[in-house]
């Protein structure tokens, strides 16, 4: 599987704002609420529920907050890259600033697990990173997502 494949590229935030990471994951349970005709409060729930189990703090400046939503009939990825680094008990402790929300419905067991794999080979790419961390539109983050989509098929 991957990335491109479950990549909503028309959300792809460049620089969102967010002061903490409850308001993080707060907006980011609207943003995907609105472009999957899904309710924001059970949204936020799976996330908030998933980070109890442990922060998504994936290391290097990333978080990939995930969940399982009622409702929704696909799988779906927004990313993000935050204007200004948060605190968000990442692994490693670094602040976050690259941000892959990933929701799947209930029963894509399988489905979810390889959609992470997708998006965490994404993440360990060191120049990749760089790139995202470069790009300041929708269409150049984009273009690094499917650069290493193409990188990771190869």
């Amino acid at each position: 599987m991957q990335l491109t494949e479950f990549l909503d590229f028309e959300a792809i935030k460049p620089a969102l704002s967010a002061g903490n990471k409850r308001q993080l994951l707060q907006q980011l349970a609207s943003l995907a609420a609105s472009r999957l005709d899904a309710k924001s409060a059970a949204i936020l729930s799976s996330l908030t529920e998933r980070e109890k189990l442990g922060s998504t703090g994936f290391g290097q400046g990333v978080a990939i907050p995930h969940g399982k939503v009622e409702g929704l009939n696909r799988i779906y990825c927004l990313v993000a890259r935050l204007s200004e680094p948060i605190r968000y008990d990442a692994i490693d402790g670094a602040p976050v600033d690259l941000v892959f929300l990933l929701l799947s419905p209930p029963d894509a067991g399988a489905e979810h697990l390889k959609a992470l794999a997708a998006v965490s080979r994404v993440v360990r790419h060191g120049p990749t990173l760089e790139k995202m961390r470069g790009a300041r539109s929708r269409d150049a983050l984009a273009a690094v997502l499917m650069g290493a989509d193409e990188r990771d098929a190869a």
